[in-house]
C-alpha cells in the first residue's frame, strides 16, 4: 500500500519525530512543507507508515521501535540542516573508499565524534573535508569512539558513491 503525502497529519508527527529523534530542524530538513507533494509514504497494512521516498531516493525508515533509520538521501538532508558535529561520525582518506563501499567504520579511524552519538543511533559518516560519506547506525557512544583503538564504531547501511 502506497500513498502521496498530501501535508496532512502524517507529516507532521513525522516531523516531529525527527526534531525529537535527530534535534530542533530535523524534521522540516528531512519533510520540507514546500516538498510534500512529491513525497511518497509505504504504509504497512495497519497504516503505520513505512517508508518515505522523494525523486532523489529514500529518506527514511520508520521502525517499529517509533525511531527513523536514514537513507542516503535523508543524510544529505540532516547534512545540510544539523550544525556540525551533530549526528556525525568523521573519517580520513584512508577509510573513505571503505565507507563508500559500505564496510563498517572502525574506531580507531575516526577522527571526531559528535558529543550527543549513542550506541542505536542514527549518524552521518563523513570525510574531514564535509563531504557525506554514508549513513549507518552507531555501535559505540562519542566518548568510547574517541577513547578505543578497537571496535566497530558504525555499522553502515548506505555508502554515496564517488562522484566521478
Amino acid at each position: 500500500m502506497s500513498e502521496v503525502a498530501d501535508g496532512n497529519a502524517d507529516l507532521a508527527t513525522l516531523r516531529t519525530i525527527a526534531d525529537y529523534q535527530f534535534g530542533a530542524g530535523a524534521g522540516t530538513a528531512l519533510f520540507p512543507p514546500t516538498e510534500t507533494d512529491a513525497l511518497d509514504i509505504t504504509r504497512t497494512s495497519s497504516g503505520r507508515p513505512r517508508q518515505v521516498h522523494a525523486e532523489a531516493g529514500r529518506i527514511v525508515s520508520f521502525g517499529t521501535d517509533g525511531r527513523f533509520t536514514l537513507g542516503l538521501e535523508g543524510g544529505r538532508r540532516l547534512d545540510g540542516a544539523l550544525e556540525h558535529p551533530a549526528y556525525r561520525v568523521v573519517v580520513d582518506d584512508e577509510s573513505e573508499p571503505f565507507v563508500r563501499e559500505e564496510k563498517n567504520v572502525f574506531a580507531k579511524f575516526v577522527l571526531e565524534a559528535g558529543p550527543e552519538i549513542r550506541p542505536g543511533d542514527e549518524v552521518l559518516v563523513v570525510h574531514e573535508r564535509g563531504e557525506l560519506l554514508a549513513v549507518g547506525r552507531a555501535e559505540l557512544d562519542a566518548a568510547a569512539i574517541a577513547d578505543f583503538e578497537t571496535g566497530m564504531a558504525v555499522n553502515v547501511r548506505e555508502g554515496a558513491p564517488a562522484e566521478q
